[in-house]
């Protein structure tokens, strides 16, 4: 039975090296530049030398023309073969002349050698022939318009090109091999530079790949480059943030299973200790009491949350302008009826001024939702919410913090006599407010009240003046309520 072998699975298409895109990207424009540059040169070299080699066509042509007169038989050239050859002479190429009247019938000379006669008013004129298959560069010198000449006549001079193409690719090559050795030594320059440069990126790529998934610690950052000490500076702020993360991940956690075990447990005592009762008045007792830790434990869970949204607002916290009076007056007013039912007299002042503060409505909530229950908990008869300029404060009759404990209340799970007395709370109240303080930038201070009691106090670092406005965007009118009276 035959088998159909598994596919090979799908390569992707491996990136290009960082440092073959760069040495490309740098000696492509490079060499396409010295080509330009050296076809430019050469092109250049070309025409001055066209105009050498001419110019000693043209003095060759000048030679033989002093050498014609006219005698008693025309026109003639006073010179021998041997002669000729030797004026004319050149090593390289072959050189053919031609002495004509001006109709064109030959005086001495190659017979058939042609080629364009100088424009009207000029003496000599240059142009490529063809003679005998080969391809010559010719000068024909005009005597014709010399009114010293009894006898007009024109003088052919042509030679091969053998020499200017010989010298035209002796200048391609001086172009162009200097200019190919030092495209080859930059290459290889740039080649080790970039490596080098680059180095520390492949390291820090091992340092990544080698490192375990719990491992958050800052990798070594080198400043052999700007770029790559950023990079490394970029890595660190996320090892950082993921940290944090972790951390209070783990932390509420930790929270959450340490302080919920116990409020669980008493819930399922009094269940069960409900349930194993048959009396109507005990069932009553024992879901009350349920119903309290149900509560404690709803509370404990809704603070839990707050730190940890407090630790995750510190990555990304947006902050908009907040309005302070009519944030102090909605909470006091939402506070009321509990209040009330406990007996004590909440109320406000200062709330007529109207304040704004570039902040975060949630955190700031939250700082006076803290504040207010800690002060019901744990204060006396009558609560104060007092808003003065910038600050937002809290003030209550109750026992006070002694001034030795008040630093250690702001850590978690840290409770005064009172309320370990009570039995209420987590120790998280002044905590959180603590924590929103500090993502606010603003101040928290804790001072003793007169006659007696607690201030709590929360002075924002940033204070707008805005026009005065409703919830709607409208100016208030004259009616528009101050806020709660005491």
């Amino acid at each position: 039975m035959n088998r159909t072998a598994p596919a090979a699975p799908h390569r992707q298409k491996a990136a290009p090296s960082l440092t073959r895109r760069v040495l490309r990207n740098v000696l492509v424009p490079l060499a396409l530049t010295w080509m330009l540059g050296a076809v430019i040169a050469l092109v250049v070299a070309n025409y001055f030398s066209e105009r050498a080699f001419d110019r000693s066509m043209l003095d060759d042509a000048y030679a033989l023309s002093a050498n014609v007169q006219a005698g008693e038989r025309g026109i003639e050239l006073l010179l021998s073969p041997r002669e000729v050859a030797s004026v004319l002479f050149d090593q390289v190429d072959q050189v053919y002349f031609a002495v004509q009247r001006l109709d064109g019938t030959l005086i001495s000379g190659q017979a058939g050698l042609n080629a364009a006669l100088p424009e009207d008013g000029a003496r000599y004129r240059f142009s490529d022939v063809t003679y005998e298959g080969k391809v010559l560069r010719a000068v024909v010198l005009d005597h014709g318009a010399d009114p010293a000449v009894l006898m007009p006549y024109r003088v052919i001079i042509a030679q091969t090109t053998l020499s200017r193409a010989a010298l035209v690719r002796q200048l391609l090559g001086f172009a162009l091999t200097p200019q190919a050795l030092l495209l080859v030594l930059l290459a290889v320059w740039l080649w080790r530079g970039i490596r080098r440069d680059l180095r520390p990126l492949g390291e820090l790529q091992q340092a990544l790949d080698r490192r375990d998934v719990y491992d958050l610690s800052p990798v070594a950052v080198v400043d052999t480059s700007r770029e790559v000490e950023r990079l490394g500076i970029a890595v660190n702020a996320l090892f950082e943030r993921l940290n944090h993360s972790v951390r209070a991940q783990r932390e509420f956690v930790g929270n959450v299973a340490h302080e919920l075990r116990t409020p669980l447990a008493g819930i399922r005592a009094l269940a069960e200790y409900g349930l194993a009762q048959h009396d109507s008045n005990v069932w009553r007792e024992q879901l009350v009491r349920v119903a309290e830790r149900q509560a404690r434990a709803s509370h404990l869970i809704d603070q839990l949350l707050a730190l940890a949204l407090a630790d995750e607002a510190r990555t990304g916290l947006a902050r908009e302008p907040v309005r302070l009076d009519a944030l102090a007056e909605q909470t006091v007013l939402r506070h009321l009826a509990r209040a009330d039912a406990r007996g004590v007299d909440l109320g406000a002042r200062g709330l007529d001024e109207r304040i704004t503060v570039l902040a975060n409505e949630a955190l700031v909530e939250g700082i006076l939702d803290n504040l207010i229950d800690n002060a019901l908990r744990y204060g006396g008869r009558t609560i104060t919410v007092e808003l003065e300029g910038r600050t937002l404060s809290v003030i209550d009759d109750g026992p006070g913090i002694p001034l030795e404990a008040q630093r250690d209340l702001m850590q978690r799970w840290a409770q005064g006599p009172a309320g370990q007395k009570l039995g209420q709370g987590s120790g998280l109240g002044l905590s959180i407010v603590a924590r929103y303080a500090e993502l606010l930038g603003a101040e928290l201070r804790l001072d003793a009240a007169e006659p007696s009691g607690l201030r709590v106090s929360v002075t924002f670092a940033q204070l707008h003046h805005l026009p005065l406005q409703d919830g709607y965007g409208n100016a208030p009118g004259p009616g528009a309520a101050s806020g709660p009276a005491s």
